[in-house]
């Protein structure tokens, strides 16, 4: 998508937000385009995930107001101080892909998000569904001069981390699926994926990528597994740059505490949100199963399965955990 594309798309959203009817003929006027590149734009928009009605005589209406990312908006709700820079992007492939991509080595702390993701990912290669201004599509950046010995469970204090943002919202009962996914209701909420780069004995550079269901349309969403959002498990709104704003906050206590102290420090708290806490799973490693007793976590963020009476710790990679 060229800049024109996208600069026109920016300001017809926000013609749109308010979530009252606006003429095709009026918006062609303030994009100084044709009223049939205004028709593209919009189907442009519904295929990212929104709904948009059109009505002859009418024009354009977004099936609900829409609130859109903001940095004024983030940076005013942040801790005093925060030093980090913060990218808010329209539509982008994946918020991790783009801390990727950068021509200069960030920052820890620096943070991009995005209002969709064309390629959002999860585990395994798998997609993340990132629908416009539905989520949270945050990335964090953070290196690690202790290097790849010292990043062990990271994903599951970034979990805690998210927690205790939604928590000082007022969001209950939240728990944590090893080793990245998050829980409400018995469903999933919210995907962590962190990936790693950096070479034996020298520093380690995380992007910590966070997906946070907040309204998603539902009709057009297609998970493979039991999933919520905030909306439908609270049945309230919620200011997505105020959460953003309190995830950033959250996020960077937790990374520099795990910095200088490791998982040691969360792991108790971990262990009462564990969502699979002394109940039968099954482990998917590879092409092998294992069907055992979840016993919670050990200090270096494994999984502690008991299988025939012993107890024994599993790593991440391709490890899967179902309920058994």
């Amino acid at each position: 998508m060229n800049y024109q594309t996208n600069l026109s798309r920016t300001v017809l959203l926000q013609r749109l937000a308010d979530g009252n009817f606006h003429s095709g003929e009026t918006l062609g006027q303030e994009l100084g385009v044709s009223r049939s590149a205004v028709s593209k734009h919009v189907k442009a928009l519904t295929d990212l995930g929104l709904d948009i009605f059109s009505v002859t005589g009418k024009g354009y209406r977004l099936a609900k107001p829409l609130s859109l990312l903001k940095h004024s908006e983030i940076i005013a709700n942040l801790t005093p101080n925060y030093s980090a820079q913060i990218n808010v992007l329209n539509v982008i492939d994946s918020t991790n892909q783009y801390l990727k991509e950068l021509s200069l080595k960030p920052s820890n702390g620096y943070v991009c998000l995005a209002e969709a993701q064309t390629a959002g990912r999860g585990r395994h290669g798998r997609t993340w569904v990132s629908p416009y201004g539905a989520s949270i599509y945050m990335s964090m950046f953070w290196s690690f001069p202790g290097g790849y010995q010292a990043i062990g469970g990271l994903s599951l204090a970034v979990g805690i981390a998210v927690v205790n943002a939604l928590t000082k919202l007022g969001v209950a009962d939240c728990q944590l699926k090893w080793p990245n996914d998050i829980y409400l209701k018995g469903k999933k909420l919210a995907g962590i994926l962190v990936e790693v780069e950096g070479q034996m004995g020298a520093a380690c550079d995380c992007i910590i990528g966070i997906g946070l269901n907040i309204d998603l349309p539902e009709h057009q969403i297609t998970i493979d597994q039991p999933w919520t959002d905030l909306a439908k498990a609270t049945g309230g709104e919620f200011d997505r740059n105020f959460l953003a704003a309190n995830i950033i906050d959250e996020l960077t206590t937790s990374l520099r505490q795990f910095e200088q102290q490791g998982l040691l420090p969360v792991i108790a708290e971990w262990k009462k949100l564990d969502f699979f806490a002394d109940q039968a799973v099954t482990l998917t490693i590879g092409n092998k199963k294992l069907t055992g007793i979840c016993r919670g976590i050990d200090k270096d963020g494994a999984l502690l399965l008991e299988h025939n009476g012993e107890v024994r710790p599993f790593h991440g990679g391709e490890i899967s955990v179902r309920a058994g």
